[in-house]
């Protein structure tokens, strides 16, 4: 009997240990230290939300306004499309392994959303990290660079919904930079807007046909489209989470060669702000 105080103080000392071991939920890092994060990948995650019931949701009024913050995109796959090896067969997309450091993830990007003149639901990308170079190999060794992003966004949902719930989904086109600015210098010393015009040993035939891509460079905007569909929501706090798949071209080195189909498939996850005049 007089061994029960200390058999009891123990016990908690164990119970303390093991919760303060237990780690930080998954996807949450606000607990966790610069030591913890660095080198661990935990910075390219993006928050979660626990499963919501199908009935949740979010109004969003027609004569109030509303911004998207914190918005994360966390790509979980690159794909991409090769041609078929047997001229009959289809091109296909083909699984690739990513070579950059694990922070492709884009944060912190926002913008407008509102009731659009349709009815249904808007939302214009205005800012944030919204790029993100990245490199991916395919399974026989070649490198495709492309540059990650949703710059210049509008995404709207199909039907007339005033609100967000886990059945919405909202699609839309934007802008895909170069990978490089325009400042940058190939191995030859040619550039966009410095360098030189050509890098042969005649300049007479700079103009050839197999050279002159190489040689002239452009700086093209292509144009990607993604699609974010809900599938979870938290009313009391505004967040929404869900799936994103996103089609846009690779680089192309200011036009050097063509542009190959990536198709990026992961998770998002966002906040919902009313904005108060």
């Amino acid at each position: 009997m007089r061994y029960r105080t200390l058999i009891t103080v123990l016990l908690a000392l164990c119970f303390g240990v093991l919760t303060a071991c237990g780690g930080a939920p998954n996807g949450q890092t606000d607990s966790l230290s610069y030591d913890d994060i660095k080198g661990s990948g935990l910075a390219n995650n993006c928050p979660q939300l626990a499963q919501s019931s199908l009935d949740a949701t979010i109004a969003i009024g027609a004569n109030q306004s509303y911004q998207l913050n914190g918005l994360c995109l966390q790509p979980e796959e690159f794909l991409v499309r090769r041609s078929p090896v047997i001229k009959r067969q289809e091109s296909k997309f083909v699984r690739t392994k990513p070579l950059t450091r694990e922070s492709f993830s884009l944060d912190q990007v926002s913008g407008s959303l509102q009731i659009g003149d349709d009815g249904g639901l808007t939302f214009v990308e205005q800012g944030g990290f919204d790029f993100q170079p990245v490199t991916v190999q395919l399974p026989d060794g070649e490198r495709v660079p492309l540059l990650f992003t949703v710059k210049g966004l509008v995404a709207k949902n199909k039907d007339a919904s005033t609100s967000l719930s886990p059945s919405t989904r909202l699609a839309g086109t934007f802008d895909v930079p170069p990978y490089r600015t325009s400042s940058f210098i190939d191995p030859k010393g040619r550039g966009v807007t410095v360098g030189y015009d050509a890098a042969v040993g005649l300049p007479s035939q700079a103009d050839r046909e197999d050279l002159s891509r190489q040689n002239l460079k452009s700086f093209d905007i292509g144009q990607g489209h993604i699609s974010l569909q809900i599938n979870r929501v938290n009313r009391a706090t505004g967040e929404i989470a869900g799936l994103f798949e996103s089609d846009q071209p690779s680089d192309t080195d200011f036009g050097a060669k063509e542009a190959m189909d990536v198709k990026i498939r992961g998770q998002f996850y966002g906040r919902i702000e009313q904005v108060i005049a």
